[in-house]
């Protein structure tokens, strides 16, 4: 009887501590919907910070999914249970400690490199490119350069249709080619003019000159003696495949292709009124007349041999070719911090400028 009794009390007990429990929740509901109908009224967000957020969900987690129905005025359950959620992501999250997440991305550096051998390979597939790049020194996937091909309009397969252009034929030949020709000076010799020939062979590759020595009148054996010297061991056509020159009656010399021909050079001779086919020998001889010999009165042959040995010095070392876009062999050595010197050749005629180290 007394056991009974006193639960009949606990269970009194409990019933008004609910009841008030609930008016007390009641109680604050309606301060929670008096604020929110505020909030609304100004049309504002509430916005809660990350704290906030942490606060709300540890509350929310201990009720349950009815309880919290019944409670959440201001956010839905989803919401409070999203962010808890997060809360638990955020424990595990180790993006802090990552130097660097994700794949690691492409310098501008690699993309040029991929788009200029692509320019100048275009039988080049995305492959062989990446096997180019990673052999030197570049870390990237096939894949990403293929992406980038095709970014930049590109065709990532090897274009097997493309033939070869006469430019691209006479590059991958240069080194092995070279040209000659003839050029008159007249020079004062006393009272009356005196035609002067001069031979000379250019490189194409690099542009380098060779001028032979000067004779008034050149003939057979003259001819002769230059395809001697030519090449001979350490001439200037040693190594070279190819020597092209015009239709000049002084080539069908008895002996000239003999000499060549038995160094394994090969004499092409261009048909009739072709100059453009020797452009490059033709070139030069414009650039040395308007640069030197147009603006000097020459009296003798060893006067003329002077001013071709200051020319060739200054078009070897000191004069920039615009072909190559640099001097073909720099003889001064560079140092960036210090002053610009001027070299000049035969009484200024040719002015080269220079930075000289000391």
């Amino acid at each position: 009887m007394k056991q009974q009794l006193w639960i009949t009390l606990a269970t009194y007990l409990a019933y008004c501590i609910d009841k008030e429990l609930y008016k007390a929740i009641d109680y604050l509901r309606e301060q929670v919907r008096v604020l929110l109908e505020q909030q609304e009224k100004q049309n504002k967000r509430i916005l809660l910070t990350n704290s906030q957020r942490m606060r709300v969900a540890a509350r929310a987690k201990r009720l349950s999914r009815r309880m919290l129905e019944q409670c959440t005025v201001l956010f839905t359950p989803d919401t409070v249970l999203g962010w808890y959620r997060k809360l638990i992501a955020e424990k595990y999250d180790g993006s802090q400690y990552r130097n660097s997440p994700g794949r690691p991305p492409i310098t501008q550096e690699v993309v040029r490199l991929v788009i200029r051998f692509k320019e100048e390979n275009p039988r080049w597939g995305y492959q062989k490119i990446t096997d180019q790049i990673v052999y030197l020194g570049y870390e990237i996937s096939k894949s990403s350069v293929k992406n980038i091909l095709i970014k930049n309009g590109y065709d990532p397969e090897p274009d097997l249709t493309v033939r070869s252009t006469w430019h691209e034929f006479i590059r991958s030949h240069w080194d092995v080619m070279t040209a000659c020709d003839f050029f008159m000076i007249e020079l004062m010799a006393g009272p009356r003019l005196v035609r002067c020939t001069v031979f000379f062979v250019i490189e194409l590759y690099s542009r380098k000159v060779f001028f032979a020595p000067i004779k008034l009148q050149p003939d057979g054996e003259y001819m002769k003696q230059i395809a001697r010297s030519l090449t001979d061991y350490g001439g200037f056509l040693r190594g070279k495949r190819y020597l092209i020159h015009d239709r000049d009656p002084l080539y069908n010399t008895i002996g000239f292709h003999d000499i060549l021909k038995s160094s394994g050079i090969e004499p092409v001779k261009l048909p009739a009124r072709s100059p453009n086919l020797n452009c490059y020998a033709e070139r030069f001889v414009k650039t040395v007349k308007c640069e030197c010999l147009n603006h000097l009165i020459l009296s003798s042959v060893k006067q003329l041999e002077y001013v071709l040995e200051q020319y060739s010095e200054y078009y070897h070392h000191e004069r920039i070719h615009q072909s190559l876009g640099r001097i073909i062999e720099p003889k001064h050595s560079i140092d960036k911090t210090a002053d610009v010197v001027c070299v000049e050749r035969l009484g200024g005629l040719l002015k080269s400028y220079h930075r000289l180290a000391a």
